[in-house]
């Protein structure tokens, strides 16, 4: 049985929308986050985008790293019926913000946050180490999750190939606290000196010489600092696991009918698939619209009639005006047609079973609620909100 992307909306708890970049992702999560709040359901819209396209289009002046609610007199009074006790907030992930947060809930005391959130080496890196964007990401979905009071959270992913790092994140965490390096340099200061001090001192010693020793000393002190905090570290990435693969979150794939956008829409499908979980709803935004059901070869040929056309039968030019206009309807119609018979391939490869909702080009940006609401009038059915 096919999934309506209005089931999405109404029961999951979370909706993570992945896609390439300039697909049209953010505007996608945050109309259904929208959605969800007219709908009568406390929904948060999370982007990692730095750039200021969602708070632009929910009329805020900057997102933050905890949610703003925003004001029902924004977005209640526009479209089709509210149903009362919706809520909508937005936020954008602060990576270091959220790292801070992480260390100090982890660390045994506040002497060791502190000695953490000083360090050098651990300010350098909080916010630009590979993949601790993507981590964090998860982290504040967790904590959205527990703790944030919301019946629906829907997150903006970075662009497809980063998104594979936000679903590995709690994996690579977990590999980190198990590589021997930092098993070694976590060891008590003794252990150290007895067990390690010969191999990994000389590692140390080669690596200060690119790049000083100081660096190092802030190296070593920021791992000895961590010391105790793995394991807290380790269940919660085990925990965000779960949470990716819970039945309660749900998948969107974002794409547009470009070649580049479908083919990393397939790898990201595939790459779901390996990991067990499954993607519930495939939208494409910016599709070209059919204009008709009249056969391309039929348009042409129409066309060319009125090019052959006796010249005392109609005017010479109006007619060869009117066949330019058939020619190019007949590429568009081409065009749609190849289209949708790309996206209908990338779906029966998802599953016969997924969402499918087109959004056409629109001859203005999505920029305030008026025009979000437009673009999910393409998503929903026209049915009442529950």
């Amino acid at each position: 049985m096919t999934i309506r992307i209005d089931e999405l909306v109404d029961d999951r708890r979370v909706v993570i929308c992945c896609g390439t970049g300039g697909v049209g992702k953010t505007t996608t999560a945050a109309v259904l986050a929208l959605e969800g709040a007219r709908r009568g359901r406390k929904a948060c819209v999370v982007t990692i985008d730095p750039a200021r396209r969602l708070a632009d289009a929910l009329g805020i002046e900057r997102l933050t790293n905890d949610p703003t609610e925003i004001d029902p007199k924004l977005w209640a009074d526009i479209g089709a019926e509210v149903v009362p006790g919706g809520r909508l907030s937005a936020m954008m992930l602060d990576t270091k913000s959220t790292f801070d947060l992480l260390v100090t809930r982890n660390a045994s005391s506040p002497e060791q946050a502190r000695r953490i959130l000083e360090n050098t080496f651990y300010r350098n890196v909080s916010g630009a180490l590979g993949g601790t964007q993507e981590y964090m990401a998860m982290e504040k979905l967790h904590e959205l999750h527990d703790e944030g009071d919301f019946d629906l959270i829907v997150v903006d992913t970075p662009p497809t190939r980063h998104a594979l790092d936000f679903l590995d994140a709690p994996q690579r965490l977990t590999r980190l606290l198990d590589n021997r390096v930092f098993r070694l340099l976590m060891m008590p200061t003794r252990a150290y000196l007895r067990v390690a001090s010969v191999a990994v001192q000389t590692f140390l010693r080669t690596v200060a010489r690119v790049v000083g020793s100081e660096v190092i000393e802030d190296v070593v002190a920021f791992f000895r600092a961590f010391e105790g905090m793995e394991e807290g570290f380790r269940m919660r990435a085990q925990v965000v696991g779960d949470l990716l693969a819970d039945p309660d979150t749900a998948f969107v794939l974002v794409s547009s009918p470009r070649r580049d956008a479908m083919q990393d829409a397939t790898f990201f499908a595939q790459r779901l698939a390996e990991a067990g979980q499954s993607v519930q709803a495939l939208i494409v935004n910016r599709v070209h619209p059919s204009f008709g059901d009249e056969a391309p070869a039929g348009l042409r040929a129409a066309a060319e009639a009125l090019r052959d056309s006796p010249e005392d039968a109609r005017p010479r030019e109006p007619a060869h005006r009117l066949a330019a206009l058939y020619d190019n309807l007949a590429d568009f119609r081409e065009i749609a047609t190849l289209e949708r018979e790309h996206i209908e391939a990338l779906r029966a490869r998802i599953g016969p079973d997924t969402a499918l909702a087109y959004v056409p080009y629109l001859a203005h940006d999505v920029h305030d609620f008026a025009t979000l609401h437009e673009v999910g009038e393409f998503l929903f059915d026209k049915v009442p909100a529950r």
